[in-house]
């Protein structure tokens, strides 16, 4: 499983690599949801800008931070009743409610990528960059990429490892549902002009990534401990 879960990262990383290098998708579809008077008419569309990029931030937010507080209180003083996997499940969820926005964060700060709405071709001032041309002469720096919003929902994968490995089926569903919520934020986003589709799709690889890279991490350091009698923390 693990390695097939590294053959899939790898191949996905280079079709997103392709999309956003050979093709033109980001600028057609961003051309589709912009309004040729000179406008992005969902940028202030209460569904996008309140609720999908202000309350489904600060409610996701708080799930993080909850999710984050209730693993290092059961490291404080570990709960009798939870079993050891699902312990180490808890630590898995937390580490990813932690890890994901912050690498996605630290990201887009070294990123050259524009948001649609700075482009010259959308009103804005700047040039459009492609992934491998962030080394160009003369071009400031967008970090727009990967896309961040995203970032606040896309920990949520980490609630597949629950069911692992014993209910391979229901993870998988868990893995649909919480990877839909996540591209329905990243879409309207996308359809204020915030971002592009590629965007998108690396904040997605990136945690998918790292939600891997956590839980055989965690799962490795489970091996690896000594067995000691008594509470089991």
């Amino acid at each position: 499983m693990r390695y097939a879960i590294a053959f899939l990262l790898a191949c996905s990383a280079l079709a997103i690599a392709w999309l956003g290098t050979y093709t033109d998708v980001d600028m057609l579809l961003a051309h589709q949801v912009f309004d040729p008077t000179g406008s992005f008419p969902m940028r202030t569309a209460w569904i996008a800008e309140t609720f999908g990029h202000l309350y489904m931030k600060y409610l996701l937010t708080v799930l993080a931070v909850a999710a984050i507080g209730l693993a290092v209180y059961d490291w404080w003083r570990p709960r009798a009743g939870w079993t050891r996997p699902f312990r180490l499940h808890v630590r898995v969820l937390a580490l990813s409610a932690a890890l994901v926005p912050l690498v996605i964060s630290m990201l887009k700060k070294i990123s050259y990528s524009h948001c649609p709405w700075d482009l010259a071709d959308f009103g804005g001032a700047e040039k459009y960059v492609r992934l491998f041309e962030s080394a160009l002469p003369g071009v400031s720096a967008g970090h727009c990429m990967p896309a961040g919003h995203a970032s606040s929902a896309l920990w949520l994968i980490a609630l597949t490892v629950f069911w692992l490995p014993k209910r391979p089926r229901v993870a998988a569903l868990v893995f649909c549902a919480t990877l839909g919520i996540s591209l329905v934020l990243a879409w309207l986003q996308q359809l204020r002009g915030a971002h592009f589709l590629t965007h998108t799709l690396w904040s997605v690889w990136i945690a998918c990534a790292l939600v891997s890279l956590i839980y055989w991490a965690v799962m490795r350091a489970e091996r690896l401990r000594p067995r000691h009698a008594g509470l089991d923390v």
